[in-house]
This record gives structure tokens, sequence and C-alpha cells, in this order.
């Protein structure tokens, strides 16, 4: 009956301890930080790890966060609309650029500011933009070159031959 006891209040601990995490983390992610942003507009090639809620950075410091993203049917492009707090001015031709935070795949926005004096206003698009990059296909092709193959080509012949 002891251990029954001592088992029932560890696992109340535990469910306890859970519970208090997840309330942190969902507390630390509000929305209210896109209630007081204006929204400026980034089209890139590739958005692979962009969704809303993914960072805006500047100089590695969070200025907001993706609104949203969608396929632009006329370019067919991925449309990206960044949420940027008011106190952060974004000066005109800077650049939007998608960034891996980590091996593991997590992604960001990052924002290279020019040194242009005029500011993009509410929902300017960047004129310049990178896309996210596909590592694991870099990755494939720089193993898949280090073979060799046994057609004579040390793998720095074009890939686009062998599609259909």
């Amino acid at each position: 009956m002891r251990e029954s006891l001592f088992e029932t209040l560890v696992g109340l601990a535990v469910v306890a301890v859970a519970g208090f995490f997840l309330f942190f983390s969902l507390s630390q992610r509000s929305d209210a930080s896109t209630a007081d942003a204006y929204d400026l507009i980034a089209k890139f090639d590739r958005a692979d790890g962009v969704s809303p809620g993914t960072d805006v950075r500047v100089a590695g410091v969070k200025v907001g966060t993706v609104r949203s993203v969608k396929l632009d049917q006329q370019t067919f492009k991925a449309e990206a609309v960044l949420a940027i707090k008011k106190d952060v001015q974004i000066p005109e031709e800077s650049a939007a650029q998608i960034q891996s935070d980590s091996l593991l795949g997590g992604s960001y926005i990052h924002i290279q500011i020019s040194g242009m004096p005029e500011n993009m206003q509410p929902g300017s698009k960047f004129e310049y933009t990178r896309g996210s990059m596909d590592i694991l296909g870099i990755l494939l092709e720089a193993v898949g070159g280090l073979g060799g193959g046994g057609n004579g080509d040390a793998g720095g012949g074009s890939s686009e031959e062998a599609l259909p």
C-alpha cells in the first residue's frame, strides 16, 4: 500500500512538472508580437522550413515573425508575409534570406540591412531575396562527385542530362 501511494505521488509530480513546462512554452508563443507590427512581403524560389511563426532576424536579433506563407500563382514563388515590430525600421533595398538555424533543420529569415536612407513602408516587397538551400541535395551531389562513376565523368558534368 505504501509503495502504491509513493508511485502515485511521483506520477502526479511528473504530470505537474510536464504541465508547467507546457504552460510556459505556450505562454511564450503569443500572437501579441504580431499585433503591434507592420507587414513586409518577400518572395522566394524555395521556402523550405519557413512557416507561420518562423523568426525574422536582423543581426541575430528577433525583429518579427512570419505571418503567412503561400504560393504566388503568377510567379510560382513562395510569398512570405513578414510581421516586423513597429519600432524596427527596415531600410529600402535590404535583402531577405532564408537561413538554416542548425543542421537539424530549423530555419529563420535573416534581413541583411542596406545603407539606404529611406525605410520600407508597410506592404512593401523586398527587391532582393535568397531562398533556402537544399543541404541534403548538396551533400548527395558532393558525395556522388567523389565516387567518380564508371562513365569517365569525374562528377563535374551537368545532372540535367540524366533527368527524363
